[in-house]
C-alpha cells in the first residue's frame, strides 16, 4: 500500500487487530463501570437506611415526650401528673431555671398556657412529622428552635448555679440538645424521609412541589 512500511517479514497486519483491542477495551471499561455501579448501590442504599434509622429514633424522641407528658407515664412525668390531669408540661422544667442569660424569662414563661400548648404541640408536631417522613424542613426548625431554648434553659458553659451547686455540666457547649439539633437537619438536609417513611408520596403533592419548604 503506498505510503505504508510493510510488517516485518514482510507481512502486513491481519484486518480488523486494531478495531479488535478497541473493541476489547470498550467492554473492559464498560465492565469496570458496572462494577463501580454495583458498588456504589449496596452504599447507597446502607446510607439510605442508617439516615432513616436515625430519624425514625430522632422523631421518637419527640413523640415520646409528648406522650409521657400528657399521660404521665411515670418516665419523665409521674402518674397522676399528666396534662390531661391538670399538669403543666413546662412548670417543673422551667420553674428551676437558675443559669443563663434568659433565666428570669423562662422561669416567668413556666407553667403559663400558651407556653404549655406551644410547648406540647411542637414536641407532636416535630415527632410525628420526622417519624413519618414528611416536612422535614419544617419540623426541623421547629425543632432546633425548642431545643436551642432548652440548650439557654441548662446553659451548658455554667459549672455553678447561682446558689453555687454545681451544674453538672460535663461539656461548654455541645450537649444531647445540640446532638438532636444536628439529627434534625441531617435528616431534612438529605431528605431521608423516602426510605421507611411517606417522603415520596408527600413530595408528590401539588403544594409541596410549589414549595420546597414544605418537604
Amino acid at each position: 500500500m503506498p505510503g505504508r512500511e510493510p510488517a516485518p517479514g514482510g507481512r502486513e497486519p491481519a484486518p480488523g487487530r486494531e478495531p479488535a483491542r478497541g473493541q476489547e477495551s470498550a467492554r473492559h471499561t464498560a465492565t469496570s463501570a458496572s462494577d463501580a455501579s454495583a458498588h456504589a448501590v449496596p452504599t447507597r442504599t446502607a446510607g439510605a437506611r442508617a439516615l432513616a434509622a436515625l430519624r425514625l429514633l430522632t422523631g421518637f424522641i419527640f413523640l415520646w415526650a409528648f406522650l409521657d407528658k400528657t399521660f404521665g407515664l411515670r418516665y419523665s412525668t409521674p402518674a397522676g401528673q399528666g396534662w390531661i390531669d391538670g399538669g403543666s408540661p413546662t412548670e417543673g422544667f422551667l420553674s428551676r431555671v437558675t443559669v443563663g442569660p434568659m433565666q428570669s424569662i423562662l422561669r416567668s414563661w413556666a407553667g403559663a398556657w400558651w407556653a404549655d400548648w406551644l410547648f406540647m404541640l411542637g414536641l407532636l408536631f416535630v415527632g410525628v412529622a420526622v417519624m413519618a417522613g414528611v416536612a422535614l424542613r419544617l419540623a426541623a426548625v421547629a425543632g432546633t428552635l425548642m431545643l436551642a431554648l432548652m440548650w439557654i434553659a441548662s446553659w451548658p458553659p455554667a459549672i455553678h448555679r447561682g446558689d453555687g451547686t454545681p451544674t453538672m455540666s460535663t461539656n461548654p457547649f455541645d450537649n444531647y440538645h445540640v446532638i438532636y439539633a444536628a439529627a434534625l437537619i441531617a435528616v431534612a438536609a438529605a431528605g431521608a424521609g423516602a426510605t421507611w417513611g411517606l417522603g415520596r408520596p408527600w413530595a408528590r403533592l401539588p403544594i409541596v412541589r410549589d414549595h420546597a419548604w414544605l418537604r
